[in-house]
Formats: C-alpha cells, structure tokens, sequence
C-alpha cells in the first residue's frame, strides 16, 4: 500500500522541468497524435509546452499506414493534385489543429510557449528570397498567433531570418552547430526587433527560438578524436559555450532596451537530443542542458525515458570552465570544430532536402494506391 502511494506521487521529471525555466517540446507531429487526444494528454500529464516538425518527421507519418488516406481524397477532391502543394496544405491543416491543442499554453504562459513549428521547403535552404516568401505565405495561411516558420540558419537564411522577423514572423531558426553562426542569428533577432521599435511596430509578441543541435556533434567529433578521454563531451561543451553566449547578451543594454519595450529573450532550444552512442545514458542530452529560458525539443522515445527515470538538477551553468577546456583540447586532439560544424550543417541541408524527396514520393506512390493518379 505503502508503496503505492509513493509512486503515485512520484514527481514527473518532464513537468518538472518548468521549475527549472526549461520548456519540453516535442519532435514528432502526426494526424495519429492529434485525433487520438494523445496531444492533449501530453499537454496535460507530462507539461509539453510545443511541438516541432521537419521533413523526416511527416515522411514517417505518411509513409506508415493509413492516416492520412480521408485526408489525401479530400484534397483530391478539392483539385490539390501536386504533391508538394497536397503536402503543404495537409501540413497546415495539421499544425492549425496542433496549434489549437495548444494555445492554452500559449495564453497562459503569456506567449511564451505553446508553439508549432512547419518548415519552409528544405529546397530554399541556399536561396534567401525565396525563403522570405514562402515564410510570409506560410505565416499568413497558418494565421495563428503560437505558430513558427523554421529557417535553416545557413549563411543565406541569415538575411532571410531578420527579414522575417521584422515582417512579425515567428521564426524557428533549425540546425545551428557552432556558437559563431549561433551569434549571428541572435544579431538577425535584435536587429529585426531594433527596426520594428524604430518604425513604431509592436515587438511584444515576436517569437523566436534558435535551435542548436547536440547528438549530432558527438556521433562526428567521437569518431575523429584522438584523445578518447574527451568522447562523449563535445556536444554538451559546445551548447554551454552557446548558453553563456545567450547570458551574456540577455545582460547587454543593448537588448535589455528591447526587453524594456516588451521583447522577448530569442530562447536556445536544444535540437537533435535523442543518443545516438548506446554507450551513453539514454537522457543524457536531456539531463545536462538543463537551464533557465531554454527549450528541449524531445524524440517521443527519449521523451518516455526522461519521463520514466530522468534526473534534475541545473546543470547547463555548472563546469563551465571545464566545457570551454574542452573546446579548447579538440584542436591538439585532431578535431577542427568548426569544419565539423560547417560539415554537419552541410550534411542536415541535404538531409532534409532527401526527406522532403522521399516524402513527396511516398505522397505520390500513395496517390496512385488510391487511384488519385
């Protein structure tokens, strides 16, 4: 009996995280998720406060089963019969439902939380323009307050990103690797706020996230290492550099003037944290980006582990000392960060780009299994 009643009042590590200024989103959207109130019960028994999407994310929601079959035949019926456009308006219909799910949070966090993120066309990654007009029309159909447009924060997304902000988009900005293209796109946030203080536009309710990918640092840098006593370390050493980074300009007059008008901090959310090296603890990437005004953005896998044996404590300011040591042993250990960084950003372009293939293929074959084509 005893026992019982402890573990019912066993604390959720995922709720938890509230009192630690972090918020949990999650990496998986789905038809499956909304209909079935999973959603909602995520919202209420474990505290999620978001949700993100990409190209890998929805191939898998269309490719298994038939979820999305009444879906694929409305839209055919409706003459949508290009299969980018029929994804893209499937998509939207999605994100609003997910959007509605969550604005509760939205309202009661004061517009901090409670956002969905849709992806622009991985095909824009390298052309800025294009980027912008498919961020406006995307925002526009969308037409809902706690929703995001993600922009790859590559060198042609800088502009790209700023040039949106300052238009009212919320952005999210996806697979950033290095503290160096970290800062520019904390640049592209306060500039796109300064414009819209100078032109008298309201900044209160611009939203951004910049999402900094881990996991992925540790599956390049591990299997360059020289030194074997720093595996494992990389990725965790790179995000507090870029935390205190985000400390640092929290503190500047520069932004602290924004804050005064109503901006909001553009939040570090923590990308790409499921573990890829079964060697190490499932939570790990979890566990120790643990920190104030900062988003995990969860794999629903990784999600249930944290939730079922995960640990708290605020570990994103502690050893900050020892991360930067870390940084700066790669080079005598045969690691050039920033080329893995540049390397891994190359590669996730790509990557998403061959998803949003593969998706737009399995749309097709799909439409033919239903005699659409």
């Amino acid at each position: 009996m005893h026992k019982k009643s402890s573990e019912s009042h066993k604390v959720n590590p995922l709720k938890a995280l509230e009192a630690f200024g972090q918020s949990p989103w999650l990496d998986s959207l789905s038809r499956k998720l909304i209909d079935s109130g999973e959603l909602a019960k995520l919202v209420k028994e474990d505290g999620l406060k978001g949700i993100t999407s990409n190209p890998a994310i929805f191939d898998k929601a269309f490719s298994q089963g038939s979820d999305y079959d009444a879906a694929i035949l409305k839209k055919c019926d409706q003459k949508i019969n290009d299969t980018e456009a029929l994804f893209e308006s499937i998509a939207i219909e999605d994100i609003k439902d997910a959007a509605e799910i969550l604005y509760p949070v939205y309202k009661s966090s004061g517009g901090k939380d409670g956002f969905v993120s849709l992806e622009v066309s991985p095909r824009l990654a390298r052309d800025s323009e294009k980027t912008i007009e498919a961020a406006k029309r995307l925002f526009k159909e969308l037409a809902r307050p706690n929703v995001m447009i993600k922009i790859p924060g590559t060198y042609e997304g800088l502009s790209a990103i700023e040039k949106s902000l300052a238009e009212g988009i919320n952005i999210n900005i996806t697979l950033l690797f290095s503290v160096a293209r970290y800062k520019e796109v904390s640049e592209a946030y306060i500039n796109a706020l300064e414009y819209r203080k100078k032109k008298g536009l309201p900044i209160a309710d611009i939203s951004s996230v910049a999402s900094f990918f881990v996991s992925r640092i540790d599956t390049a840098v591990d299997s360059i290492l020289k030194d074997g006593s720093l595996k494992g370390k990389t990725a965790i050493a790179n995000a507090k550099m870029a935390y205190k980074y985000f400390q640092e300009l929290s503190q500047n007059s520069k932004f602290q003037e924004l804050r005064k008008a109503g901006a909001k901090p553009q939040r570090l959310l923590w990308a790409s944290t499921s573990t890829k090296n079964p060697a190490y603890r499932d939570v790990l990437y979890i566990e120790e980006l643990i920190g104030e005004e900062t988003v995990n953005t969860i794999p629903l896998e990784t999600w249930n582990a944290f939730k079922d044996h995960g640990k708290l404590r605020a570990a994103l300011k502690e050893n900050v000392s020892e991360a930067q040591a870390v940084i700066n042993q790669l080079p005598k250990a045969g690691v050039d960060l920033d080329k893995v960084c540049k390397d891994l950003e190359d590669a996730g372009i790509k990557a998403f780009a061959d998803s949003y293939a593969h998706l737009l293929k399995n749309l097709e074959d799909k439409m033919k299994a239903l005699d659409l084509k």
